[in-house]
């Protein structure tokens, strides 16, 4: 077992607890620095002396180490995403659906489908499990003895989740109550996917996983407000 894994494996118990924190949280730290540093540090000098500032940590590498909050993202954020493609899929299915509304969801199939391919493939990288995969809320990816991590567990921290039941209703719906249900439907769980990336943001160690959740914060609100405009021109 590599020292990695064994430091994330030890973690990852202790980081549900952080993301589930972060996700009651107003803060974003989208729109913050991830970290507070003096004026020194952000000048690349010691506010002392005018010398070049000494790094206060022996971080090996320029993106970090993959911590316990990248790996709980990325193992969240896959079926997260997964059912984002499946609601899409649903709503693309259906005849008469405006313009506008199957250009979004093809647009979030677009962005999101490549991202699942990258957080599998970190989570290859750092020999960790994928983690529950079932876009319905099911338990189908590990067990208890994944990295410590308990499934159900796992599934309660992935805010704006639709049930079955909620999913049924999708594709039972046709016409304007479809295009409505979707809209609300993604709002809910693109706010879900935001709390989410928001604590990867603040919690997070290995920086490309910390500039996905970035560019997931940014991309989602800016498809919330078109969805809510949508809704308000029904």
């Amino acid at each position: 077992m590599t020292r990695t894994r064994i430091l994330i494996s030890a973690a990852v118990a202790a980081s549900a607890l952080a993301l589930t924190a972060c996700a009651d949280s107003g803060d974003d730290p989208a729109a913050a620095p991830t970290s507070s540093a003096g004026a020194g540090a952000e000048s690349g000098t010691s506010a002392e002396s005018g010398a070049p500032a000494e790094s206060d940590s022996d971080a090996p590498a320029e993106a970090g180490e993959p911590t316990a909050a990248d790996v709980m993202f990325s193992r969240m954020m896959i079926p997260h995403h997964e059912q984002a493609i499946e609601m899409s899929d649903i709503i693309l299915a259906k005849p008469d659906i405006p313009a506008d509304v199957t250009a979004l969801a093809e647009k979030i199939k677009a962005e999101q489908g490549p991202e699942i391919e990258q957080m599998e493939a970190w989570l290859d990288e750092w020999d960790q499990p994928t983690g529950p995969r079932d876009g319905h809320g099911g338990h189908g990816g590990g067990s208890q003895g994944d990295g410590g991590m308990n499934m159900g567990e796992d599934m309660s921290m992935m805010g704006g989740m639709l049930s079955a039941d909620e999913l049924q209703q999708l594709s039972d719906s046709e016409g304007t109550d479809a295009v409505r249900l979707f809209l609300e439907q993604m709002i809910a769980h693109h706010e879900g996917a935001i709390d989410m990336a928001r604590g990867e943001v603040a919690d997070g160690g290995y920086q490309p996983t910390i500039d996905l959740a970035r560019s997931i914060i940014d991309t989602q609100q800016r498809e919330i407000a078109t969805m809510r405009d949508m809704l308000s021109a029904m």
